[in-house]
């Protein structure tokens, strides 16, 4: 079955403990609804340095990562079936993109 990887953009940061908390439970929720589906539950990320021929910025690009997964799906349509229901997109303040990983 194809792999894909969900790109998290944006998002935000909790305010405070319980917030966190709050948010971190809504995350493992969704993992866990995802079953055997998820392959790699992933992690957040830092800023990231964007390397060009230019030089290198410490800007993180145009759309900066936030996070990862890699999912299992029959195809893309249901992989963003799947990111339709992650945390970060509650409020708005986040995106999820949805790549197939190409074996090579």
């Amino acid at each position: 079955m194809p792999k894909y990887i969900l790109a998290y953009h944006g998002g935000g940061k909790p305010e405070t403990e319980a917030e966190g908390r709050k948010v971190m439970q809504q995350w493992q929720d969704w993992l866990a609804d995802l079953g055997p589906k998820c392959l790699d539950e992933g992690n957040p990320v830092g800023l990231s340095k964007t390397v060009s021929a230019e030089g290198i910025a410490d800007n993180g690009g145009a759309n900066p990562l936030s996070g990862y997964s890699i999912v299992e799906a029959a195809d893309v349509a249901e992989a963003c079936e799947m990111a339709k229901a992650c945390p970060i997109l509650d409020g708005g303040k986040g995106s999820v993109e949805v790549a197939p990983i190409i074996e090579m």
